[in-house]
């Protein structure tokens, strides 16, 4: 019976796997809560039926790979021992906390999961003779299971797991025999509710200048006799160059991998003193909450500032700062798929060195 509720299983992720191909990226760091119900197969040593119940979870998307789900779940069957005269339920209860690897952030989600917890059982049979009825103790799972994203507020999850646990439940007569770890494999159904996920950030055009009225042509004056020339404002001016992310960290990540670029910066800063100051400005693009992105954006502008410093540009003239997702070059809402968003968005994750020159041509 287990083997056929993991087979229903595996076929109903890979129905749900065709609903995806236009998936939109909907990645956004969200909490979600996750009611449902549940159908258990139990332990054949349980002398049980198969049974019914339910469960809450809530869910955090801790990063584009992991979401945490703390679980709460009931389940109950009837006895089956077989024995004249004997009825009752067994009955499980657990709390546990789950992690689940996501193997994508599309609107269809196939993930993974482990967790552990706590589990109460208990074999509630009356005149079967049973001692120790009740146990509370340690529980594990593994699964597998999917989310599919109907909106970017509601969706469904189903998973199949199977859960370990211990039970006390023994009779002299040896009909029941459920003392010690016992396996029960749980098959879930629930509604996906999101909330706390913040709306994707979209580019503003810029508005269009107004057009301008044609003024009627001045009546020709006597020319005016030159004038003196004007004193050069010695304003400084800003160089910016841009680095792509990916060539200096690699996706999503914050260790230097590749320096030629900012090598190439270090030479030029030191052959001209003209360069007072540079300020080293990460950026990032929307595939993720704006808090990860921020972070993410400064320990990038950070560690560019500590490489320069320790090639022994003064710190005094380096500033680092990080932008997040709050100035992207390109817009990519109308991308489907995370590919083609990660892809599209290769603009956005950049670091942009600004050099600020002292002294501008024509200036004593």
């Amino acid at each position: 019976m287990q083997k056929n509720i993991i087979k229903l299983a595996i076929a109903a992720t890979l129905g749900l796997s065709s609903l995806a191909v236009s998936a939109e990226d909907m990645y956004r760091g969200a909490w979600y809560a996750v009611p449902g119900i549940s159908y258990m197969d139990t332990d054949n040593d349980l002398e049980a039926d198969n049974g019914r119940g339910g469960f809450l979870s809530i869910g955090k998307e801790v990063n584009p790979s992991w979401d945490l789900q703390a679980r709460l779940g009931h389940n109950r069957a009837d006895e089956d021992t077989g024995l004249p005269g004997v009825g009752g339920k067994y009955k499980q209860t657990t709390l546990g906390l789950d992690a689940l690897y996501m193997f994508s952030r599309d609107k269809f989600r196939p993930f993974l999961l482990a967790g552990v917890g706590v589990a109460r059982n208990n074999v509630d049979y009356s005149n079967a003779d049973l001692s120790d009825k009740k146990e509370t103790s340690w529980m594990a799972s593994l699964g597998l299971g999917a989310q599919y994203l109907i909106t970017e507020q509601f969706g469904l999850q189903a998973d199949v797991r199977h859960q370990w646990s211990r039970a006390q439940a023994k009779n002299a007569a040896g009909t029941v025999d459920a003392d010690g770890t016992i396996g029960n494999t749980i098959a879930s159904l629930g509604m996906v509710l999101r909330f706390g996920a913040p709306a994707p950030v979209v580019a503003e055009a810029a508005p269009e200048p107004a057009p301008i009225a044609a003024a009627p042509e001045p009546t020709p004056e006597p020319a005016p006799a030159p004038a003196a020339p004007a004193p050069v404002s010695c304003v400084p001016q800003v160089e910016t160059i841009t680095l792509e992310a990916e060539k200096l960290f690699g996706f999503d990540k914050s260790t230097l991998k590749d320096t030629t670029e900012i090598d190439q910066v270090i030479t030029k800063m030191k052959e001209n003193d003209v360069f007072a100051k540079v300020k080293v400005v990460g950026h990032t693009d929307k595939l993720g909450s704006d808090a990860y992105n921020q972070k993410l954006s400064e320990r990038r502008a950070n560690q560019v500032r500590e490489y320069m410093i320790n090639k022994g540009i003064d710190a005094n003239r380096l500033v680092a700062v990080g932008m997040g997702e709050t100035q992207p070059k390109v817009n990519c809402d109308n991308e489907r798929g995370r590919k083609a968003q990660i892809t599209c968005n290769a603009p956005n994750r950049r670091v942009e060195i600004e050099a600020t020159r002292n002294v501008e041509k024509g200036c004593e």
